[in-house]
């Protein structure tokens, strides 16, 4: 991914639990004009700004309490939407399961891929840029998923990374069950949770071979064998693209938290919003900050220029992102229904929007 020079505008997708919000910005990402909501009333867990085409198109994983859980997409920045047929994504008849949400959207590396993660646990792919979705039946069939258990939220695979070079190479990871990867194009899937601790089982049973409360992963492009992973209890670094993990959370105020991103154009440059488990879930002392390392988890740094010291909410697994304008932005949506950007990698913040129903899910790109 490299740094986008050219590129003067900037788009942020803010999905809450009654509607879709799209916000437009010029590079200085100071001053923003919203439109919204779309998708009114309904819950969007997931959205996605895919910019490998001439245009960009939007997507919008959208679940609605009478008509059930849709895909979404835009190709003129959310003026007008489509959606894919049939009422959108579907187990196969005979599956005894139907999907509850669209937990997560992903664009794949060949031209067209689109990875859908739902609830119940299951992985989808699209090769027509969204419009109709398979599923990954291996892995629905795996033969450790009777014993994924279901998070405080849902059962649901809410990360998926596909490898930036090998498109037979995708990871992704439940809650709860854990981190898993394909290297053959999902004909099989290997669990990859050596070293996470499951703090919540006895003692002498908090490291299985599956089961782990993983929150979030992420990983760089230009270095993805290097995965940085918030968990239920601890954040961690793998080297080896998940064979084996060792903790980074030293010189963190809590290792508990939901969001974990990488910067747009540094390897070893990761951010955190912690919170307190046993305190409400709210960061350490009520103050919102995040927390970034520019050594790969060695070392961690406060940041909270611009953010309020006054903040008994959360911040959601896929509700901190980042663009990739060269001046790289970071992101933060919280449950309270505010966004704050940085344009500077976390060095200063501004209010984007506030006054938004429970924020769910944020996602920028410049364009």
């Amino acid at each position: 991914m490299g740094a986008r020079d050219g590129a003067g505008r900037t788009m942020l997708m803010v999905g809450t639990r009654k509607g879709l919000w799209v916000g437009t910005s010029d590079e200085a990402r100071l001053d923003w004009d919203f439109t919204g909501p779309h998708h009114d009333m309904e819950e969007v867990y997931s959205c996605l700004v895919d910019t490998r085409g001439p245009a960009p198109r939007i997507f919008a994983g959208a679940s609605s309490s009478w008509l059930g859980p849709q895909v979404r997409w835009s190709d003129d920045l959310g003026r007008t939407w489509q959606e894919t047929p049939g009422g959108g994504i579907r187990f196969p008849e005979g599956s005894d399961a139907s999907v509850e949400r669209v937990w997560q959207l992903t664009p794949g590396i060949d031209p067209g891929v689109v990875y859908a993660g739902t609830e119940p646990g299951a992985v989808w792919r699209s090769t027509d840029n969204g419009e109709h979705f398979s599923l990954e039946e291996a892995l629905w069939n795996h033969p450790q998923k009777p014993e994924w258990g279901a998070g405080f939220g849902g059962q649901a695979f809410h990360t998926i990374l596909p490898h930036p070079t090998d498109p037979a190479s995708v990871t992704v990871a439940i809650s709860t069950g854990g981190v898993y990867q394909t290297v053959d194009g999902g004909a099989s899937w290997t669990a990859r949770n050596q070293g996470i601790r499951a703090e919540f089982m006895p003692e002498g049973q908090q490291f299985p071979e599956f089961g782990q409360c993983v929150h979030k992963v992420t990983r760089h492009p230009l270095r993805p064998e290097r995965l940085y992973l918030q968990n239920h209890g601890g954040v961690y670094r793998s080297d080896d693209e998940g064979l084996s993990w060792q903790s980074i959370a030293e010189g963190l105020p809590a290792d508990f938290g939901f969001p974990v991103v990488v910067h747009p154009h540094e390897p070893d440059t990761v951010f955190v919003f912690p919170l307190n488990a046993s305190e409400g879930r709210y960061p350490t002392g009520g103050r919102a900050r995040v927390w970034r390392s520019q050594d790969a988890g060695d070392t961690w740094t406060e940041l909270g220029e611009g953010l309020p010291d006054y903040f008994f909410v959360g911040v959601m697994r896929d509700a901190m992102t980042v663009d990739d304008h060269a001046s790289a932005g970071v992101y933060v949506g919280a449950r309270n229904g505010a966004v704050w950007a940085s344009p500077d990698a976390g060095e200063s913040w501004t209010k984007a929007v506030d006054n938004l129903p429970d924020v769910m899910v944020v996602r920028a790109a410049s364009f």
